[in-house]
């Protein structure tokens, strides 16, 4: 906000410095504490996300929105479900929109968070995990999934699970640190569990799940292929020749030696990336593999271009 648009007294309480430990995202009650009066709380140039909380600036991602609720969440109160999905970076279908409702979990017994903005949730107490996550507090990964499984397709859990059990550093948006996880993990929390909205979801998903992928697309084209009738090709097979890694490729048929590649953005738009694709495919076609290019466009359309492709493939190694 400009300083000409404020009044005389606005212009005053907006040159009151605030300190810098009060952070980005402050409730009206630290800041007071912080010796900041009344006045200063309420110029118009702090953004008012929240009830009693302040921001030196209106959110500009969702996740921004949510470390400004985080401030003002009590004891007991979590970020959780499809909410605590994205703060962890696990997939989740859709776009977070800034203006998404944030859901807020408690115990069953406690009252329900009710605040403009927020959706209120119970849950059993121990079914859930609490953590931190930069200063969020918010529930572990696998309780944010099994909240969210009835409102996902039998392929988007399976996706989400394939994320969940990855150990990838580099599978695209998955918070560093999270925790990990196996499918022991997943399958002993069930049945802690019980039945829940989703729950055979969750479970027939577990079969389909698989080690070592690092992209959710990965998961998608996989499951693809299977639905198209094709067998399912190995996760993240290596290529090893005279004991050097050659390359490690997104799926294969290994005794056919035909590799399928998901290219995503990141390898269109890195100069360095597309580079090593193209070599890679090189070294690959040299030792008598067959590579197969998978974009977007192919899982977005009529999938049957891509289907036959590699049936031609795996046909005509036979």
């Amino acid at each position: 906000m400009n300083d000409a648009s404020l009044s005389k007294p606005d212009r005053m309480r907006h040159r009151i410095l605030l300190p810098d430990e009060l952070g980005r995202h402050f409730t009206v009650q630290q800041a007071a504490a912080a010796g900041i009066g009344r006045g200063r709380v309420s110029a118009r140039d702090l953004d008012r996300p929240f009830r009693g909380v302040r921001s030196v600036t209106a959110a500009e991602t969702p996740l921004d929105r949510v470390a400004a609720l985080a401030t003002r969440l009590q004891r007991g109160q979590l970020i959780g479900g499809e909410s605590a999905m994205h703060v962890w970076g696990y997939p989740y279908p859709g776009i977070w929109s800034v203006h998404a409702p944030i859901v807020v979990v408690v115990a069953t017994g406690s009252a329900r968070v009710r605040r403009s903005g927020v959706a209120g949730r119970r849950r059993a107490e121990g079914r859930t995990v609490p953590w931190r996550v930069d200063g969020i507090p918010i529930i572990d990964p696998i309780a944010a999934l099994f909240m969210c499984a009835a409102a996902l397709t039998e392929d988007q859990v399976v996706i989400a699970l394939d994320a969940l059990i990855s150990e990838a550093d580099n599978y695209p948006g998955l918070r560093a640190g999270r925790p990990p996880h196996t499918v022991t993990d997943i399958e002993q929390r069930l049945q802690a569990w019980g039945r829940f909205p989703g729950s055979c979801r969750v479970r027939d998903g577990l079969s389909r799940a698989r080690e070592g992928v690092e992209s959710p697309k990965e998961t998608e084209t996989r499951l693809l292929i299977v639905s198209g009738g094709l067998p399912e090709p190995v996760v993240q097979h290596e290529v090893h020749e005279s004991g050097l890694l050659i390359a490690r490729s997104d799926l294969a048929y290994p005794d056919l030696k035909i590799a399928i590649e998901y290219e995503g953005d990141g390898h269109r738009t890195s100069r360095d990336q597309w580079r090593r694709d193209i070599q890679r495919q090189r070294e690959l076609e040299d030792l008598g593999w067959i590579v197969i290019r998978v974009t977007q466009l192919d899982l977005a359309r009529d999938a049957a271009p891509l289907l036959d492709r590699i049936r031609r493939a795996r046909s005509s190694r036979r």
